[in-house]
């Protein structure tokens, strides 16, 4: 949800209040929330980020898949392993490995699970990356920038710096 933070005082009881302003109605759930105690976290707002860049950066996996010979989705899941802050790694039970691996990658394409050992008997660690349809503007230039670097090195002809800084939702990082 986007908001913004309009004030913080500190009331009798020394502890400290925010005053939110939000986009929607929140009425509803107010009255659900209203004096609950809650886990808040509120973060700067990124822009989610543009189809223009997607699609950008699919023009891109085609090409490289084209030269190299491969499927886009290998393509596609390799430049995933390759940026960071697209996954989560899990300490699971050895008997949920394959249950975990399957239902995560059934999200789709780049929804991929690396499975490693672990410390703890009986149990596997499982890195789980996320595909690119949860990522923001930030991890989606990581990507995109990935990529152009992969085809760079093909002899593959990209966008200049100019027009990749045009896409709606990238940013260079």
């Amino acid at each position: 949800m986007k908001g913004r933070l309009l004030d913080l005082s500190v009331g009798l009881n020394r502890k400290q209040r925010l005053t939110l302003e939000i986009d929607g109605d929140f009425r509803q759930e107010f009255d659900n929330l209203h004096e609950a105690d809650l886990d808040i976290e509120i973060k700067k707002y990124r822009q989610k980020r543009s189809l223009d860049a997607n699609a950008y950066a699919w023009v891109l996996i085609d090409k490289i898949a084209k030269v190299m010979r491969i499927e886009k989705k290998q393509v596609y899941q390799e430049a995933i392993r390759n940026i960071g802050g697209v996954s989560e790694t899990v300490c699971v039970q050895a008997a949920a490995v394959d249950r975990l691996c399957s239902s995560w990658a059934a999200h789709g394409l780049g929804w991929q699970a690396d499975v490693m050992p672990s410390k703890l008997e009986g149990c596997s660690n499982v890195v789980l990356y996320f595909g690119s349809s949860t990522y923001d503007t930030r991890q989606m230039s990581a990507l995109i920038d990935q990529l152009v670097q992969d085809a760079k090195a093909l002899g593959i002809e990209t966008l200049p710096p100019n027009e990749l800084s045009r896409l709606a939702g990238y940013e260079r990082i």
